[in-house]
């Protein structure tokens, strides 16, 4: 029962970990850097308590009383009205519906247009309620003239440019949603990934029966195919961009297949397939240090290996708050998976993996060990049989799961002081 209870702890916390990244980036798509409040959405639904992301196509907020009853439906024509500029600049604006989905309200929620313009519009008393009681379907289906919509005296061309947001806003997301959505597509790629995945499982549970032959083969393979033919490796720019969105099962159902047998399989048995079978990075280095004259081995003191051995865990806590504070940083850049990518490779990846295999000729497997972030993150959930117990990588797990909790809560005063 404890070794169950530990299991499912590991297991709570990557999940709690990927909802909050999601949640995070799904608030940051719909609200942006400036997002509706409260009380803004009071002035037309006064009994409004909470906020919900709407993570489907129309991207707005549900709003709900203190009983989570619906009051309604709340949408920004940033940033897809941005583009509509008046006199001077765009305007956001806020779209207000009931539970029917009819407009009961339109508000200005920001403008980079000239104030005494977005004023006239504020103050005049019929703009503003020209869509009332109208469907998002009619709203969406034609343009301000057509609808006969006439501008604000002496702001005819924010009030219009108002109009024409709010109406391209809605079309853009009714035309999304009409669009035609991805079937279920396995490409040559993919049954490769998923041929090679359950052969490294079947190697996992069996080893090579005492033919070395078989197990460098199958490196060689690995190294090939995942690596430079279809350039899938696991990484954290792929977990972090899933994560924030959500897996391309539909159009990458072997890469998903392989990431899905990385996690689950070292969670349920313990066998670590992923970084002993299928890493193209691991294979190549277990592939030099096979390779490379016995002499050239190292043993680190047992203090330096203890401090390197923390690299990786602070490497996912950088990968954490480049994720949520949306910093100019490629997560590529931190691993060396994308060297094996020629066209897509950067000086950073490059480097990183020519260090990594040349430090491999003298501390075997080196970089796996003090420096794989990915590794890392797949080792967390790990079962380690009879013997495990709650260990600091758990401890890490946790302060991790703190750690994107408190970026996520902060991200607007982090973002403000940044900024200022």
């Amino acid at each position: 029962m404890k070794r169950a209870a530990l299991q499912l702890y590991r297991l709570a916390v990557l999940v709690a970990i990927a909802w909050t990244i999601h949640q995070h980036h799904l608030r940051l798509r719909i609200q942006g850097n400036d997002p509706v409040s409260l009380d803004e959405v009071r002035r037309i639904f006064p009994a409004a308590a909470e906020l919900v992301p709407d993570p489907g196509e129309r991207a707005g907020l549900f709003v709900r009383d203190e009983k989570g009853s619906p009051l309604g439906y709340v949408l920004r024509t940033s940033p897809v009205g941005d583009r509509v500029i008046g006199y001077r600049g765009w305007t956001d604006s806020l779209v207000a519906f009931d539970p029917a989905m009819k407009v009961v309200g339109v508000r200005i929620h920001l403008s980079q247009d000239t104030r005494e313009h977005v004023e006239d519009v504020q103050t005049d008393r019929s703009f503003l309620k020209t869509w009332n009681g109208k469907t998002w379907e009619q709203v969406a289906g034609v343009t301000p003239e057509q609808a006969g919509i006439e501008g604000v005296s002496g702001a005819s061309m924010t009030s219009m440019a108002i109009a024409e947001a709010i109406m391209l806003r809605l079309r853009s997301t009714t035309d999304a949603a009409a669009q035609p959505r991805n079937t279920l597509r396995w490409r040559s790629e993919d049954i490769g990934l998923g041929l090679l995945t359950c052969l490294g499982t079947v190697l996992a549970f069996t080893g090579s029966h005492g033919r070395p032959w078989i197990r460098r083969g199958f490196q060689i393979l690995v190294i090939s195919y995942i690596g430079f033919w279809c350039a899938a490796p696991l990484a954290q720019s792929l977990f972090v961009g899933w994560t924030q969105s959500s897996a391309p099962w539909q159009t990458a159902p072997g890469l998903v297949l392989m990431a899905a047998a990385a996690l689950a399989l070292p969670w349920a048995t313990g066998k670590p397939v992923y970084c002993q079978q299928l890493c193209p990075h691991g294979a190549a280095q277990e592939l030099l240090s096979r390779l490379r004259p016995k002499r050239w081995k190292l043993a680190l003191p047992k203090d330096v290996d203890a401090g390197l051995r923390w690299l990786p865990g602070l490497l996912l806590g950088l990968v954490l708050i480049v994720s949520f504070l949306v910093l100019p940083l490629d997560l590529a850049s931190v691993e060396p998976f994308d060297a094996y990518s020629l066209r897509a490779a950067g000086t950073a990846t490059l480097a990183i993996a020519a260090i990594g295999l040349i430090a491999s000729c003298f501390l075997p497997m080196a970089y796996c060990h003090y420096g794989c972030p990915t590794g890392f993150l797949l080792t967390l959930v790990r079962s380690r049989g009879a013997a495990d117990r709650f260990n600091r990588r758990d401890a890490a797990a946790l302060t991790l799961l703190l750690l994107a909790q408190l970026l996520s809560a902060n991200y607007h005063a982090i973002h403000a002081w940044a900024l200022s």
